[in-house]
């Protein structure tokens, strides 16, 4: 029962959250992070000489999942929010879309994906464990995680340290982002999770201050 209401209240949260943004918003350094994608997703097509099966977890309007459909990838979108996946639809009703738990196993067959990507996806789950063996388990031997997270680089640490405003706003306790990372710590995770060939930089902002985390890795064969 009390499993039952946390899962409720959980979704409860993340409708709530993306009926908070405006409709046919652009995520942030959609741009930036749209190419990493795509260039990823089409040297695994070259890799595969077949359109790659992408699987975009945290898809929330499909802005992500529309551009891989177009670029020739057999995409699936997934998301807990129900509002999230509504918007999806209303953006493409041919997007292919599934509904997820969290928390829970995800609908999805073992080694299913040759990719996944995870836009602004890990810094919101509080099992990060959970999370990261399910999508090892969807991927493929060798298949490719993509993602992307806010940078929490030393220069943006210094000035939160400088600043107490900055410094509860980026650590509010009602913020939706649960985790901060860094590329060392990112990279360190997904080398604890079975992950090899593990790239992780910053992009946007200025050196030494980037914004954003670009990350992709190779799930190890066994």
């Amino acid at each position: 029962m009390c499993s039952n209401v946390r899962m409720v209240a959980a979704l409860s949260d993340q409708d709530s959250v993306w009926e908070a943004v405006a409709e046919g918003s652009e995520p942030a350094y959609a741009a930036l992070r749209g190419r990493f994608l795509l260039e990823h997703v089409a040297a695994l097509s070259r890799e595969l000489g077949a359109p790659p099966r992408v699987l975009d977890v945290g898809c929330g309007d499909g802005y992500f999942t529309a551009q891989l459909a177009q670029a020739g990838a057999v995409a699936i979108g997934a998301d807990i929010s129900a509002e999230a996946l509504r918007r999806a639809r209303s953006r493409d009703p041919q997007l292919r879309l599934q509904p997820i738990d969290a928390g829970a196993a995800w609908p999805l067959a073992d080694a299913s994906f040759d990719a996944v990507w995870a836009g602004e996806v890990i810094e919101h789950v509080a099992d990060t464990a959970g999370w990261l063996s399910e999508v090892r388990r969807v991927l493929r031997p060798r298949g490719e995680l993509l993602l992307s997270t806010p940078a929490n680089g030393r220069l943006t640490l210094l000035a939160l340290a400088l600043s107490g405003r900055r410094f509860d706003r980026q650590f509010d306790p009602l913020s939706d982002h649960l985790r901060f990372y860094s590329a060392r710590a990112l990279r360190r995770l997904l080398g604890e999770f079975g992950f090899d060939d593990i790239d992780v930089h910053g992009a946007g902002g200025l050196v030494g201050a980037r914004r954003v985390l670009l990350a992709c890795a190779r799930r190890k064969r066994w």
